[in-house]
């Protein structure tokens, strides 16, 4: 199912979706709900402005902090005008693909807050029931069931609206996100198999390792399979924008709620390239400054890998990013017209078929991608950018190598 190409859109600097969670606690008892909210540099913005309820309200996170900020929250509708109750509008089904891994468990915990889902379909080869009966305790609306194996699989993703892939091996001290190519690759190839042939029409947020290759993997599978449709296909890069802002939050002492920086090219250490000249709100950063934000936010993964001594890579931060983007496309599918994320998408913006920047989500995925913030870069990002270039080309065409040599092996 080929798909028209992706629009490409040069407007003024956008920002990005800030999430915060809200405890959705009233005077009754109320479904617990994550709620994403947007930083207070989007309410200068006009040239995308889309249609779009915002109420302004003051609420304490789970961060502890409490802030005026714009809510895009979904709206609940009364269930019965006698009390004050209130149900969610729960419509879509999403499906964890790898959701009693280190990732899929807290994940599945947090998409499971959102009021957007009606369904969660767990799925991993084992250990997925326990996850399953746990989480469906949670008082939230979405009902869970689990799935366990490759027979099962298909059932799993028969109806579902997104399907988000965290499945395969973590990081471990002294490996690079390449050594994990082997062993990635053929489980993003098995699963998005079983994605085209059960739910072809369905969003895939790619979280597997290394992402700049099992995205080409999962867009060369869709091909051969005849569902390739690069408006659907994501590889989620939102934890180096989350790291971006809380990094670029302490060093200038801002509040987290108000920055927003975009991050474009890829999703592993030069690749990923964090524009500080189009952070939000405008501040100044030394040279020295940006030098050690850049290194920071690219080697973060390392940073966590080894303060975890062995037992593990970014689970949590992850966790929390991957659900941040999944709670976006479930506004973007349920028509709120005002939802951008950075992503690693099919792309035009550079001559690499694949590159991280912003889009602007919709209900059929990526409604445009926004090439306004790769214009007037500093000196220091445009010599990135171009030294970024032939790392992540070589990854994308590794992956892309990759399905067509079995392939050909399938057919000898």
């Amino acid at each position: 199912m080929a798909s028209a190409a992706v629009t490409t859109l040069s407007t003024v600097s956008v920002s990005s979706y800030s999430p915060k969670a809200g405890l959705g606690l009233g005077a009754k008892s109320k479904p617990f709900s994550l709620s994403f909210k947007t930083p207070k540099s989007l309410k200068a913005f006009s040239g995308l402005k889309a249609a779009a309820s915002v109420d302004l309200e003051s609420e304490t996170s789970f961060f502890g902090t409490t802030a005026l900020k714009a809510s895009f929250a979904p709206k609940l509708q009364p269930r019965n005008m006698s009390t004050n109750q209130l149900q969610p509008q729960a419509s879509f089904k999403v499906a964890v693909l790898g959701a009693a891994g280190g990732i899929g468990q807290p994940l599945s915990l947090l998409i499971k807050m959102s009021p957007l889902i009606s369904a969660l379909h767990l799925y991993d080869i084992a250990d997925v029931k326990g996850v399953a009966a746990d989480l469906s305790h949670c008082n939230t609306p979405s009902h869970v069931l689990d799935f366990t194996g490759q027979d099962q699989l298909a059932n799993c993703l028969k109806g579902v609206d997104v399907v988000v892939i965290p499945a395969g091996v973590p990081r471990k001290p002294g490996m690079t996100r390449d050594d994990l190519f082997n062993v990635n690759a053929n489980i993003v190839k098995t699963l998005v198999e079983a994605v085209a042939d059960n739910a072809p029409d369905a969003f895939i947020h790619i979280i597997s390792n290394p992402v700049n290759s099992t995205v080409p993997i999962a867009a060369e599978v869709l091909k051969q399979k005849g569902v390739y449709d690069p408006k659907k296909l994501f590889g989620v890069t939102t934890l180096d924008v989350v790291r971006a802002n809380t990094f670029v939050a302490q060093k200038k002492n801002l509040k987290l709620i108000d920055v927003d920086v975009p991050v474009i090219g890829g999703h592993a250490g030069i690749t990923i390239l964090p524009l500080l000249s189009k952070t939000r709100p405008l501040v100044t950063f030394t040279d020295e400054e940006v030098k050690e934000l850049t290194v920071r936010i690219q080697n973060a993964g390392t940073e966590v890998v080894e303060a975890k001594a062995g037992a593990g890579s970014a689970t949590l931060s992850m966790a929390y990013a991957a659900a941040r983007f999944v709670e976006s496309s479930l506004r973007a599918l349920d028509g709120d017209g005002d939802v951008y994320e950075c992503s690693f998408v099919q792309s035009e913006l550079t001559e690499l078929p694949f590159f991280a920047s912003r889009v602007k989500l919709g209900k059929k995925g990526v409604e445009a991608v926004i090439s306004s913030e790769l214009q007037g870069l500093t000196e220091y990002e445009s010599k990135a950018l171009e030294a970024l270039k032939a790392e992540l080309k070589a990854s994308i065409e590794k992956g892309v190598t990759f399905v067509k040599k079995k392939a050909a092996a399938a057919a000898n």
